[in-house]
């Protein structure tokens, strides 16, 4: 028998997903989508699909629902859904925003199945785009996945290609259970080749190889937008300072790919997490203390320090973690011998 040939084309961020949500619908009439503006395609494009047409005009207003401004209605009418035999997908707009439904999330959607001994499922995607969002400020530009990797019941991705949003978004909501879908801000125009194939949740790639010929010095572990900013990094320091870095990509913040991070971290023996997220308690911690817990690797972070946003664009240079501050952080690192 022949494999089936791979679909693949190219298409933006917010196209890869509408793609995704748009082939789960036309599978299964379960598939529901609900929030603000959704009826023009969503603020960010991320409900039209490839040839321009908005997902309501192919499914109708009972399939794709504009809401009022009220996320904690939002939110709870999408677990009640859910619970009721539909898969919705919830559109809160920004993470920022998604504050106002965090009882209907954490408290019902999460804990649901156990707290009712599996007799209800709860297999809701909730997309809660995160990041710093360009002259946004400081409502408007924060990255929460490690409040979400925190609570029992929910899985936490975090998407940084149109490839990962289409493939992500697709097991997603295939999961059976309530999904946190975190896409970022500033990557919706961002176009690339998509292979129309499912991505299995829980398992990082290796975004950057780093030498082929030789050990590499140093792992990156990155997510969303800033796995960009670690290649770039990487592949600075490799053509100008000699230094080679593997980077990964985690894609699933919970599960994350222990597996694969150890892996790396035991080859080089150097690990640097980069995140966009304020780095306090951020989720880069989680990974450095599994890290220095199970190898002998040296470990170090680098996220957002502890402010709000700025709007002004001198203020929001300080929240932004850029290539210069990841080839510091690395050259920090390789300093500790």
């Amino acid at each position: 028998m022949h494999a089936e040939p791979q679909v693949v084309s190219t298409l933006t961020y917010a196209q890869a997903a509408a793609a995704a949500l748009e082939e789960a619908m036309r599978a299964d009439p379960c598939v529901v989508a609900m929030g603000e503006d959704l009826g023009r395609g969503g603020v960010f494009g991320q409900y039209r699909s490839a040839d321009g047409r908005n997902l309501v005009d192919l499914f109708g207003e009972e399939r794709v629902i504009d809401t009022p401004i009220s996320e904690s209605t939002i939110m709870g009418a999408g677990v009640g859904m859910a619970l009721a035999g539909l898969r919705p997908v919830v559109e809160m707009r920004v993470a920022d925003f998604a504050l106002c439904a965090i009882d209907e999330l954490v408290n019902q959607a999460a804990k649901n199945r156990y707290m009712f001994g599996g007799q209800g499922r709860v297999p809701l995607v909730a997309r809660l785009p995160i990041g710093i969002w360009t002259a946004s400020a400081a409502q408007h530009s924060q990255s929460f996945e490690s409040w979400f990797a925190h609570v029992p019941g929910l899985v936490v991705v975090a998407p940084s290609t149109p490839a990962d949003n289409y493939g992500l978004l697709r097991s997603a909501l295939n999961c059976g259970d309530p999904v946190v879908y975190m896409e970022h801000k500033e990557l919706w125009g961002m176009s690339g080749e998509v292979v129309h194939e499912a991505v299995e949740l829980g398992r990082a790639r290796v975004a950057f190889s780093g030498s082929s010929t030789q050990n590499n010095d140093v792992t990156i572990v990155s997510w969303s937008k800033q796995v960009h900013a670690c290649v770039e990094a990487a592949r600075e320091l490799a053509a100008h300072d000699g230094v080679h870095v593997e980077v990964l990509d985690l894609r699933t913040i919970w599960p994350w790919d222990r597996e694969a991070v150890l892996a790396s971290a035991s080859a080089t023996s150097r690990v640097l997490v980069v995140h966009e997220a304020v780095q306090a308690s951020g989720f880069g911690a989680e990974i450095v203390a599994t890290v220095a817990e199970l190898t002998s690797a040296r470990v170090a972070r680098l996220g957002a320090p502890r402010i709000p946003v700025g709007f002004a664009s001198s203020l929001e240079a300080e929240s932004r973690i850029d290539v210069f501050k990841i080839k510091a952080a690395v050259g920090r690192l390789l300093a500790r011998g």
